[in-house]
């Protein structure tokens, strides 16, 4: 073990001398996640106005794509995020970095909130707009990440599942969040208002959400599991080069499971908007209402799914999850197809059942597989590396494969790929469900 003596801690709580409550670190970390979801979903939810906004002379399906390529972009720069605050996060502490990227994602979502426009600035104006949004996953690379090795090692063994449902609820009600935001502007000002200047409104609304989440931040002590290492002097020098030397093949299940993660989730959260508005002719407000109030219903499940993986373990209850994508997708997608939208809100509810199940313990199950010394790291490395084959990919795929075959279907194989590839890699994944992380 390489070991380092003159490694940096901070703690924005080091009066405290009790122990961290896994309500209290499960519920503020969670926040975090949601305003980070909350501004990624945004941007997808609002694809279709934002390709009017800043790529208005193509035509309207390559300005869609274009936008979609600008929500790609993101992803780029999420593994570059992941590895530096992951880094920063096994060497100085964990509330040290939940504050950095929280004050980051903050800042850059205020700046896409106020960027000028293509009739404004030319060219200049999606050019920013790909820098903002590669900013904002480079913040995000650490995020979610670190929210949830924080929680992962604050909970009790028996309840890790539980409390690490906190998290990925924290991300659904987020990216219900901006589908309800998105819904609430699009159903109070028109159309052309909404690529006037309506769809600034959602981005700075972003900025007191981040303030609250800040407030509660700076509140938060570092995990006992990393106070540890600093007390038995165990902290590792060089946390990347570690997980590459000695924990590969944890690095490769953890982004194999990603990889499936992020598609099945951003196939929910960003394409079947589009798949139900573009494709479908639904009304675009009922759509967001829609997927505000299934992706709702999936994050107060979390903590449920989190408590019964506790019980089974998680690698049973995660290849349940993906199975079930891949009868409930095609399922899904010919109801929504029939013209009926009552019958297509059913369909979108469907959907977000294995969304359920699947998220409320993927983010536990990183946590699992790297040790305390290098989980940070770890766990940044392989979610977003899975994030950009998968979640990056899908909306861009998706749209694509439906506009070049003709079947609305098409996107069902994507995904159903996408599972068969994790229920692959759980199966050589070792279960700990209720046991201690290891050092």
């Amino acid at each position: 073990m390489i070991k380092d003596t003159a490694v940096l801690h901070y703690s924005f709580d080091e009066t405290s001398s009790e122990p961290q409550s896994p309500w209290k670190a499960s519920i503020v970390a969670g926040m975090g996640s949601a305003v980070e979801y909350y501004d990624f979903a945004i941007y997808g939810l609002l694809a279709s106005t934002l390709a009017k906004v800043f790529f208005p002379a193509m035509n309207s399906f390559e300005a869609l794509l274009s936008a979609l390529a600008v929500f790609a972009s993101a992803f780029i720069m999420r593994p570059l995020g992941g590895i530096f605050f992951g880094r920063l996060g096994d060497r100085r502490g964990r509330s040290y970095t939940l504050v950095a990227t929280v004050i980051g994602i903050g800042i850059v979502s205020g700046i896409v909130g106020i960027l000028p426009t293509y009739d404004q600035a030319g060219v200049l104006a999606p050019v920013m707009l790909v820098a903002c949004r590669m900013a904002q996953g480079f913040f995000a690379g650490g995020e979610a990440s670190g929210a949830a090795t924080y929680i992962s090692e604050c909970a009790p063994a028996n309840k890790r599942g539980f409390f690490g449902a906190f998290n990925p609820a924290g991300v659904a009600i987020g990216i219900a969040t901006a589908a309800g935001m998105a819904g609430a502007v699009s159903f109070m000002i028109t159309p052309q208002e909404m690529v006037a200047w309506g769809w600034r409104i959602p981005f700075l609304i972003c900025i007191p959400f981040i303030g609250l989440t800040l407030w509660a931040r700076m509140k938060l002590e570092d995990s006992p599991k990393f106070k540890s290492l600093v007390e038995s002097n165990e902290v590792v020098k060089a946390p990347v080069r570690e997980v590459f030397t000695r924990y590969r093949k944890s690095l490769y299940l953890a982004v194999s499971i990603a990889f499936a993660q992020n598609c099945t989730a951003y196939l929910g959260i960003v394409y079947l908007n589009l798949h139900m508005t573009r494709t479908l002719g639904y009304e675009t407000g009922k759509v967001f209402w829609l997927m505000a109030a299934s992706t709702l219903a999936a994050a107060l499940a979390m903590p449920l799914f989190g408590q019964i993986s506790d019980r089974v373990g998680r690698k049973t209850l995660m290849i349940i999850g993906y199975a079930s994508y891949i009868v409930v997708i095609p399922i899904s997608m010919y109801l929504m197809s029939l013209g009926s939208f009552p019958l297509a809100s059913f369909a979108a509810l469907l959907a977000f059942l294995p969304f359920a199940i699947v998220q409320a313990q993927g983010y536990t199950v990183y946590g699992e597989l790297f040790p305390t010394r290098v989980r940070y790291t770890g766990m940044a490395m392989s979610f977003n590396v899975g994030a950009i084959f998968g979640g990056a990919s899908t909306p861009f795929i998706c749209t694509w494969l439906v506009e070049n075959t003709g079947n609305s279907m098409s996107p069902a194989i994507w995904t159903s790929l996408a599972a068969m590839i994790s229920i692959i890699a759980l199966s050589k994944m070792k279960d700990v469900t209720g046991q201690e992380l290891t050092n």
